[in-house]
């Protein structure tokens, strides 16, 4: 997270100035990735898709730091949607589409504790129903609140609240089965 400093470096990237830009990129596009992991293939291509629309709509965003990872999640989830409608599509025509191997994120601690990589930290989520996969990932990685899970999903907080809960029950059990300590499951939920 940016913190205070977020309305100036948003201004500037909003002015064409690159470096501010490249410090939003850099604070949101890991998460960004790991959201995007969740739906597999091409992550790196729907992550790239999902920049360019933000590149366009930037002069128009208004909103605090919170509302601005809102955006982009919610772009984010769109741009994958529109991806896998063209995989559906592709698939039915016959046409191949390039599978994409991602390299894991350095920093895959966020969300199991010197216990796993990225990938497989994904494949562990990739197990639970996927809308409970989508509202962790979004309040855990994206760090997302409740309410803003809910606009992002279309849902409401209650049931953004009991899906988080439910996947993070079920994480707990199957983070477990990996190898990780009860400890460092819990510290999924914080």
């Amino acid at each position: 997270m940016i913190g205070a400093e977020f309305g100036t470096v948003l201004a500037g990237a909003q002015k064409g100035d690159e470096a501010a830009f490249a410090r939003l990129w850099r604070d949101l596009n890991p998460s960004l990735l790991r959201y995007l992991g969740l739906g597999g293939d091409a992550a790196e291509e729907v992550a790239a898709e999902t920049w360019l629309t933000v590149v366009r709509g930037l002069s128009t965003f208004r909103g605090d730091e919170s509302a601005w990872r809102a955006w982009v999640f919610t772009t984010a989830r769109r741009r994958a949607v529109d991806a896998a409608r063209r995989r559906v599509r592709d698939a039915r025509v016959g046409s191949r589409a390039v599978e994409w191997v991602l390299p894991a994120a350095p920093d895959c601690a966020d969300l199991v504790v010197d216990a796993d990589t990225t990938q497989a930290a994904i494949q562990v989520v990739r197990r639970l129903p996927p809308l409970q996969a989508e509202v962790v990932l979004l309040r855990v990685v994206a760090g997302l609140s409740v309410h803003e899970v809910a606009d992002v999903l279309g849902r409401t907080p209650g049931a953004v609240r009991v899906a988080a809960h439910r996947g993070l029950r079920t994480l707990e059990v199957l983070v477990a089965e990996t190898g990780v300590t009860l400890g460092d499951a819990q510290a999924l939920r914080q």
